[in-house]
């Protein structure tokens, strides 16, 4: 099958050229061990091998704009197709120094937090021990990563343009991580430089800072702003109303369910037959849930997504200040041949919220209106969904007064 090219990586074990690879070749930077570029700001902190892992700096081999390159919020606000984000990757090489302890520090690591900081790209001279191999890294929760190279120096040639709230935040040595991460996001700083200042190690307590993996500190970011929105929006007053909102990028289609009720939420996955993750025959369906309680363990079925969604939706309740029941429904179609990262998940779903929601009379309506956009039967949603299975059952105790 073709979609085989995102689990072999351009090893061609389906027997048909692989439409990920071929874009890479296409857009493949022609450097040797020694060339100059502006990074989107871009770095990234591995987890194998953890707490000993690569770290290292994401640029292309091109000086200019090239925040573009790694911005998961343009790529969804201005609808860019699969293949332009191929394209915008295979650019990008990703030069790394040998594995090092997460708290270490040396020159190198010290230089990457300056290009952390930095909120436009900046210009950095690289000198490579060998050049760029031409291969890729999947990944759900960060985008696609290409052409790592092992880096032996690296002179930044500009200063970083930083903005002042990250400045004073990133000086203070007292200030736990995650009230950082809030004042910060408050500040309407983006929440993909969000994730890049905390997998640097450049947020919380002196001795407690270190590098965090760039896979969990993506997820940290939205389970932190998520759960702090959660807290004022459970003394909202329950929706009275249903609200159903829809979106689609790239084979990611979104339908979003607001039920009157105590907060509670809910992500389900579908993966239709041929698409990037599920090569089998049957349709592949992943769930989490919590309740009006914070869940305590990590959502392991729809993994990153549940919380990038999460924060979407959080931040929707509070602008209109009102809790409700949240249940999300993404059909992943066979479109979505490459992964993009969770980024594009939560910025798909925060453009959701801002188109006029259909207002049905009630759920059998709601799911009318699903089915006349989805291509699964939305009784197989219904079936899994802990939500629709509870709806009406238990009475508030706003019933009573």
């Amino acid at each position: 099958m073709e979609n085989l090219c995102i689990r072999c990586k351009g090893k061609g074990l389906c027997g048909k050229p692989c439409k990920i690879l071929s874009r890479f070749i296409e857009s493949a930077p022609k450097v040797k061990k020694h060339f100059s570029g502006s990074t989107p700001p871009e770095i990234f902190i591995g987890r194998t091998g953890y707490p000993n892992v690569f770290s290292g700096i994401i640029s292309p081999d091109e000086k200019g704009d090239t925040e573009v390159y790694s911005s998961p919020e343009d790529w969804v606000s201005n609808n860019f197709s699969i293949e332009q984000v191929l394209s915008y990757r295979g650019k990008m090489i990703y030069a790394r120094q040998e594995k090092s302890n997460i708290k270490s520090s040396n020159i190198i690591q010290q230089k990457m937090q300056e290009v952390a900081l930095s909120s436009k790209p900046i210009s950095i001279e690289f000198f490579l021990k060998r050049q760029p191999r031409l291969e890729f890294t999947p990944s759900k929760v960060f985008s696609i990563m290409t052409n790592p190279a092992p880096l032996e120096k690296i002179n930044i040639e500009e200063n970083p343009k930083v903005d002042r709230k990250v400045d004073y935040l990133v000086s203070d040595y007292d200030m736990g991580s995650q009230k950082a991460l809030i004042e910060l996001y408050n500040s309407k700083i983006r929440i993909s430089h969000l994730s890049k200042l905390l997998s640097a190690g450049l947020l919380g307590v002196k001795i407690q800072r270190k590098l965090v993996p760039t896979r969990w500190a993506i997820t940290a970011v939205d389970d932190t702003l998520s759960s702090t929105l959660m807290q004022k929006i459970k003394y909202y007053k329950e929706l009275d109303e249903f609200l159903l909102f829809h979106d689609e990028y790239n084979g990611n289609h979104y339908e979003i369910l607001l039920l009157p009720g105590n907060f509670s939420f809910e992500v389900i996955e579908a993966e239709v037959p041929g698409n990037i993750w599920n090569p089998s025959k049957k349709i592949e369906f992943m769930q989490d849930s919590e309740g009006f309680f914070k869940r305590k363990e990590y959502a392991k079925n729809v993994t990153g997504a549940y919380y990038a969604n999460r924060l979407a939706a959080c931040e929707y309740l509070d602008k209109i200040k009102k809790q409700a029941q949240v249940l999300i429904l993404r059909e992943i179609r066979e479109e979505y041949y490459a992964p993009l990262g969770v980024g594009i998940l939560r910025e798909l779903t925060r453009r959701a919220f801002t188109i006029s929601p259909e207002k049905p009379r009630e759920i059998n309506e709601a799911f009318e209106l699903i089915k006349s956009r989805i291509n699964l039967s939305p009784e197989k949603f219904k079936e899994v969904s802990r939500i629709i299975k509870e709806f009406g059952k238990q009475k508030s105790l706003s019933k009573w007064f």
